[in-house]
């Protein structure tokens, strides 16, 4: 095992173990079950596993606990490699560890702008954004993405280890809810997530549809070669153009096999995927995000929909408005940084010594070659260009504040 996948697996494994729980009901493949995450686990087969967990032993992936479930951290390649891979090819991630969620009738949309901080309404027909769920106190319960696929069907997708806080969440709101809003929990479907600036070559041929013609965020319900019912985002968290894939789960190793038959595609697991997500400025929750991290906080203002500012009627709209006019104490910045690579929790100093923050997400970047991180810092410290300490193994490094993304995002956006 490498000295990357070393550093990466306590990290990956503490963030399930904070996240998940006991779960829903199940379907074949156990979606839902939940179960406590990292070495409390007797064995392997008291993990979850994805419809693709066969054909990831098969092709070599090593295999890790994460939120519940038997994932893969890396196959035959480094986590180096795998990255600079999706950078410049096309990479395959299996993703059907998350929740994939439909809101469906005429008051769906009104419903969830109760609960998230963005502009629902606004978002255009087959299209969506990055959007927040919020408790009482202005805090974070779970980023998504949410797509509107009409006026009165909404899909999301959960992160794994949220799945029950998330959906518990939906439902104590829905039963004090009047309106129409059904709940559709989709247990029955893998995601796919293909990643990188030659997807669109790849999945192309199997489509009918011209993806010339679909931007970021955009959102498709489509046949991919002969299987229908299939959901098509043009989306991801890598920072590459790529598509996230909904497939019904009796179809996700026939069309798994099919995007590898191109040699332009490779599996990759949850070790580039951090390493992609970070050099992209992605958050992670339970790193970067949590109940107690605001969307201010988080530099994520920008995600607070204009005309939401209005009357900002949302759980915890009055904490988050009162946090955009006064400012706040702590906010999320990018470091980089010499020496050996800040992790979480790594303390952030001033040049005094002082502890001004912490780290909440660390790595050596495989794309540029040097050590980049994100975290929280006090109000004076945030500005591009500051110098700061951040303490590894006990030492001061160098650092300095740094702009995010720290890989510039290639997403496909209409001109």
């Amino acid at each position: 095992m490498s000295g990357a996948m070393m550093q990466l697996l306590p990290r990956l494994a503490a963030v399930g173990a904070r996240c998940t729980g006991a779960g829903l009901a199940a379907s074949t493949f156990g979606r839902g079950l939940g179960a406590t995450v990292g070495r409390s686990f007797a064995s392997e087969a008291d993990l979850l596993k994805t419809p693709l967990y066969d054909l990831h032993v098969e092709h070599g992936g090593k295999m890790v606990p994460f939120a519940g479930w038997s994932m893969p951290i890396q196959y035959k390649d480094s986590i180096m490699e795998a990255t600079a891979h999706c950078r410049a090819h096309t990479s395959l991630f299996d993703v059907s560890h998350m929740c994939g969620v439909t809101l469906k009738g005429k008051d769906a949309v009104k419903f969830l702008e109760g609960l998230v901080v963005g502009d629902i309404q606004g978002i255009s027909n087959g299209s969506g954004s990055l959007s927040m769920f919020t408790n009482e106190h202005g805090g974070i319960v779970d980023d998504t993405v949410i797509t509107k696929v009409s006026d009165t069907e909404i899909y999301l997708v959960v992160n794994a280890g949220n799945r029950e806080k998330d959906i518990n969440h939906l439902r104590k709101h829905l039963d004090n809810f009047s309106g129409d809003v059904e709940l559709v929990i989709h247990d029955d479907r893998s995601l796919i997530a293909l990643q990188g600036p030659t997807a669109v070559k790849v999945l192309q041929p199997m489509v009918e549809e011209d993806l010339s013609k679909v931007y970021f965020s955009d959102f498709l319900k489509l046949a991919i070669k002969g299987v229908p019912n299939c959901y098509l985002t043009r989306t991801g968290y890598t920072g590459e153009d790529g598509f996230e894939l909904s497939i019904p789960d009796e179809a996700a190793v026939k069309l798994t096999k099919a995007f590898l038959e191109s040699k332009e595609v490779r599996l990759c697991g949850l070790g580039a995927r951090d390493s992609l997500r970070l050099e992209a400025g992605m958050c992670l929750y339970g790193n970067d995000l949590t109940d107690d991290i605001s969307p201010i906080e988080a530099a994520l203002t920008w995600a607070v929909g204009k005309r939401r500012r209005e009357k900002f009627d949302f759980l915890g709209g009055e904490v988050i408005k009162q946090q955009i006019a006064d400012g706040v104490e702590k906010r999320r910045i990018g470091l980089i940084s010499k020496g050996p690579p800040a992790r979480q929790h790594s303390e952030i100093q001033n040049d005094e010594g002082e502890t001004v923050g912490e780290i909440t997400s660390g790595a050596y970047s495989p794309t540029l070659k040097k050590n980049v991180a994100m975290g929280y810092v006090t109000k004076p410290y945030r500005k591009a260009g500051t110098k700061l300490k951040v303490v590894v193994r006990g030492k001061p490094q160098d650092a300095e504040v740094t702009k995010m993304p720290f890989v510039p995002a290639k997403y496909y956006k209409r001109d």
